[in-house]
């Protein structure tokens, strides 16, 4: 497989997790055992568009347990006899090469597999702000033997890029600080909110400047956090942003 693949560095690998979980997009090359009909093969293409039941294939490395996936799309691009160039959009953990043998299982004449692209993870797609691993070797021999970090710079991409695909909290700077120590995310110190937002849900805490201060697990819906005045709205999974980086305003208000 090729295509999009993520690096977190320093203190973004917090964050992977989160990206993990986010949606792929693939551009598969699968390939029919027979000829069917069109009419067919995309009237079977659409019975597979919602959540569906998957084994994991026996080259894998999870348990091999049937478990619930959601396809959000699947897009026939080509298609040349009996090759067939699919664009799919699935949730994390979804299998390529399993959906392409259960739809030539339906279909009644096999598939499989033959090639695969990754296009997209989150908010990182396979275009022009792609870069290859030698484009990163390259970048780095040049700051190191060089002191040249220009090429470098354009390559790492802040944090709050992995993000975009989160709904967010903007907080109050006077938030800030405690939720860098850990504390809780009150009603009272956010700003701004996304819609949309269910308990449960994983969410990026930000400052007013776009800042990312946390990844969080909301405990609250949009509609409750707009209407209350009390209340905790998110409760942190990773802390980023290091203690200190805001005033500590909320040992003030203590005192």
């Amino acid at each position: 497989m090729t295509g999009v693949l993520p690096i977190m560095l320093g203190r973004a690998t917090k964050i992977a997790q989160a990206l993990m979980s986010a949606p792929k997009e693939y551009v598969c090359l699968m390939r029919l055992h027979a000829n069917v009909p069109d009419d067919e093969l995309i009237k079977v293409l659409e019975n597979f568009i919602g959540p569906i039941y998957q084994r994991p294939p026996l080259r894998s490395s999870v348990k091999r347990v049937v478990r619930i996936r959601r396809i959000y799309f699947i897009e026939l691009l080509e298609r040349d006899s009996k090759d067939v160039l699919l664009r799919i959009g699935c949730e994390r953990g979804t299998y390529i090469r399993k959906l392409c043998h259960d739809i030539g299982e339906i279909l009644g004449c096999g598939a499989h597999m033959q090639e695969l692209r990754r296009t997209k993870v989150g908010p990182f797609r396979d275009d022009e702000t792609l870069v290859t691993l030698q484009d990163v070797m390259d970048a780095y021999r040049m700051w190191k033997e060089y002191g040249y970090d220009e090429c470098l710079r354009s390559i790492i991409v802040p944090v709050e890029r992995a993000v975009e695909h989160l709904p967010r909290l903007i907080i109050r700077d006077s938030a800030v600080d405690a939720i860098c120590h850990g504390a809780w995310l009150a009603v009272p110190g956010i700003l701004r909110i996304d819609s949309g937002i269910k308990i449960g849900d994983t969410v990026a805490i930000m400052t007013q400047k776009g800042e990312l201060v946390a990844i969080a697990e909301a405990t609250m819906r949009s509609e409750e956090i707009l209407t209350a005045d009390h209340g905790i709205a998110a409760k942190p999974i990773r802390v980023l942003m290091p203690p200190g980086t805001y005033p500590p305003e909320w040992k003030k208000s203590k005192n």
